[in-house]
């Protein structure tokens, strides 16, 4: 159990999230992140030199990714604070917020800032020497195509994943539709009285389209209107599935950052001085090949038990749900009541740049415990290699 690493009420953000080939298509998603940062920290008239650590998480490699923390750190205005870049798939929002708790625990720093940023969009192409193939011809690979549709070691995509839990969980297609909607419906709560309560926490994001031109992205771009006859007239991604399209996320662009630090200066720096938001645990798990969503509940687990708390204890879930089965598979394994989780939506519905992902449905999380009078947050979510990560926060 961590006691020392808060996070300032109000001290993080998230930009909108825009789907692939969208508005943020062609920015790097470091650069435009870093910006994003900077504005957020002049908008709160903190001053960006008091920031002891940045660290960088993110997953699609951007141009000068070598330099990704120093660099980010340099270009939001903490130039003279060291950076680290950290990576970890789906679950690198959980694990940044994990090690950037553990810096201010443990002493190590006391004043942090994680940045989490990531393009889906025109991923990098990488081609790689091969001296041993015909005529010297080199292997190419699509650095997030490619890996999305094959995992090395468990040989096999991640839909197919989903689809091996479902059959192992008994998880059927009716099942994943009627959550899908289900999702959509929560997530038409967030846009409630002109997006009341995304505005709690979504910043928007300002893109450079030509030397006299601007825009600013201030709402999701890419959700798809969902109702329950169209979700029913579509196809199985796979032949035997029980996953639609419409039924699973969609990549993303995106950006977000959380302060983490010390109590007292998470006090001094809050929007409400009354409610604090203290990092509490964090929980793992890798389960068997090919079955990604059946880690995120012992991942969840893990976090629950280090926090020495139990699911009744939970004010707030939210989960990276990639696809429906995810859900539902987390919601048996411990007894949660499924229409309860993911109130004002989940990247099933609003997609997934990834390292920003998790980050949002904490934020979102943070949110509605504070509107409900405080508790616990758990967040989890599964990772590539069959992984999961889970987060428990409270707040009040």
């Amino acid at each position: 159990m961590l006691t020392k690493a808060y996070i300032p009420y109000r001290g993080y953000y998230s930009t909108p999230f825009v789907r692939w080939q969208g508005s943020l298509a062609n920015e790097n998603a470091i650069e435009l992140g870093a910006a994003t940062s900077k504005r957020f920290l002049e908008s709160k008239g903190w001053e960006p030199k008091a920031i002891d650590y940045v660290l960088l998480g993110s997953t699609v490699y951007q141009k000068s990714w070598f330099y990704g923390g120093p660099w980010a750190a340099a270009m939001l205005g903490a130039e003279n604070s060291p950076g680290v870049l950290l990576t970890q798939a789906c679950s690198t929002a959980a694990l940044t917020l994990y090690q950037a708790a553990m810096g201010v625990e443990t002493g190590m720093f006391s004043n942090s800032w994680c940045l989490l940023a990531d393009r889906c969009s025109n991923g990098p192409h990488a081609v790689w020497p091969n001296p041993a193939g015909p005529g010297g011809k080199p292997v190419a690979e699509d650095w997030f195509m490619d890996n999305v549709q094959k995992d090395p070691w468990a040989g096999e995509s991640m839909i197919r994943t989903a689809e091996n839990v479902s059959r192992e969980f008994g998880i059927t297609r009716q099942e994943c539709d009627a959550l899908t909607l289900r999702r959509y419906e929560q997530y038409q709560g967030a846009l409630a009285n002109d997006r009341e309560f995304q505005k709690r926490y979504m910043f928007p994001v300002e893109v450079q389209v030509s030397k006299k031109k601007s825009i600013s992205v201030e709402a999701d771009e890419g959700v798809t209107s969902t109702t329950a006859e169209g979700l029913a007239g579509l196809k199985p991604v796979l032949p035997e599935g029980v996953h639609t399209f419409g039924a699973q996320t969609f990549p993303a662009d995106g950006n977000s950052g959380i302060s983490v630090t010390t109590r007292e200066r998470a006090r001094e720096l809050s929007a409400d001085p009354g409610i604090e938001v203290r990092i509490v645990s964090y929980g793992y798990a890798r389960t068997k090949k090919a079955h990604m969503a059946s880690a995120v509940g012992p991942s969840a687990k893990m976090a629950l038990e280090n926090a020495g708390i139990r699911t009744d204890d939970l004010a707030v879930v939210k989960t990276h749900s990639p696809f429906a089965a995810n859900d539902i598979a987390m919601s048996r394994q411990l007894g949660l009541d499924l229409n309860a989780m993911n109130n004002y939506g989940c990247s099933l519905i609003y997609g997934h740049p990834q390292a920003p992902t998790g980050a949002r449905l904490m934020m979102e999380g943070i949110e509605e415990v504070a509107l409900k009078g405080g508790g616990y947050l758990l967040f989890a979510g599964c990772a590539a290699g069959d992984t999961a990560a889970s987060v428990v926060l409270k707040i009040g």
